[in-house]
């Protein structure tokens, strides 16, 4: 990959985390702003992360960083094991938003692009990324949107993209632990490259861009429900699920860590506030009881058919 290419796509992270602030701030009152922290990585590299406290949101993190280092780490070349001890050059968007009415979704979304030096003096690249929805409240109408807008996306780049990346997505984002989803999916891929650059870079484009179209009308929707301690209490509750799996399977908090990246920075994307409690048990027939149906792979589009009048 050339430089130009490569300052290309720092540019556009730089420009989408501008525009993904602008986003969120745009729903709290006059005069809310991320708080922002240049840092330098001593290997190399370095970032800058953003963070809201709000009113809509209780925290919203979104973090651009480029890095460098001397060799791959694990959680990089598990899938392959030709690149470990490479030289590697790795940048990318990362956001958690974490909203404070329970009916309002948390959400995560990840573009990332990795390049490396091979042994043999020749580069490797590949693209990443993808988002998912974290919803504590089961409503059909908010998943259903959610996954309509991913479908769209994906479809000039093939009939086969979507149902690949959906499945991909709910496989990656499983707790294994507890035997189920950690919400209700979305997109997720990885070491995207066989398209070709141009191809793959546009749809990494539209992945980034596709964001606000699936979760702005959800904020809309759901910022001002009325709830009471009861669902603020479960939203805590199931908040803890989101921790486990940051901590116990996400490849990319790993990656961070071993990679010797901004700890603050890596674990932005961890609640304000989240609680534990031991042998949890809800009422059945509940809202709460529902939303564990949800938490287990299904095709939404052909449920939402099945459901229409």
């Amino acid at each position: 990959m050339s430089a130009e290419s490569a300052d290309l796509i720092r540019q556009q992270l730089e420009q989408l985390q501008d525009q993904l602030c602008a986003f969120f701030t745009s729903f709290e009152a006059p005069g809310a702003r991320f708080r922002e922290d240049i840092w330098q990585r001593e290997e190399g590299g370095g970032g800058r992360t953003r963070v809201l406290r709000g009113e809509v949101f209780e925290q919203v993190g979104v973090a651009f960083s480029q890095v460098s280092g001397a060799a791959l780490p694990a959680s990089a070349t598990q899938h392959r094991p030709e690149l470990a001890r490479s030289p590697f050059q790795a940048m990318g968007v990362s956001l958690v938003a974490h909203p404070r009415n329970p009916y309002l979704p948390t959400t995560h979304m990840n573009v990332r692009y990795l390049s490396v030096t091979k042994p043999d003096g020749t580069s490797a690249w590949w693209f990443g990324g993808g988002f998912d929805l974290t919803p504590y409240y089961p409503l059909l109408e908010d998943v259903v949107h959610w996954h309509r807008v991913a479908q769209a996306l994906c479809a000039p780049f093939g009939p086969e993209v979507y149902p690949a990346h959906k499945r991909w997505c709910d496989e990656y984002f499983f707790l294994k632990h507890r035997a189920e989803t950690r919400g209700v999916g979305g997109l997720f891929f990885d070491d995207l490259y066989a398209w070709g650059f141009d191809r793959c870079h546009a749809y990494w484009s539209a992945v980034a861009r596709g964001f606000i179209d699936a979760y702005g009308p959800l904020v809309i929707r759901r910022k001002d429900s009325p709830y009471g301690e009861r669902e603020r209490q479960f939203q805590l509750y199931r908040r803890g699920r989101y921790v486990e799996f940051n901590l116990v399977w996400d490849r990319g908090t790993l990656f961070g860590l071993q990679s010797g990246g901004r700890t603050e920075s890596i674990l932005m994307s961890m609640p304000p506030l989240a609680r534990w409690e031991y042998m949890h048990q809800v009422e059945p027939t509940s809202p709460e009881a529902q939303l564990q149906d949800y938490l287990r792979p299904r095709d939404w589009l052909a449920a939402a058919h099945r459901q229409a009048p």
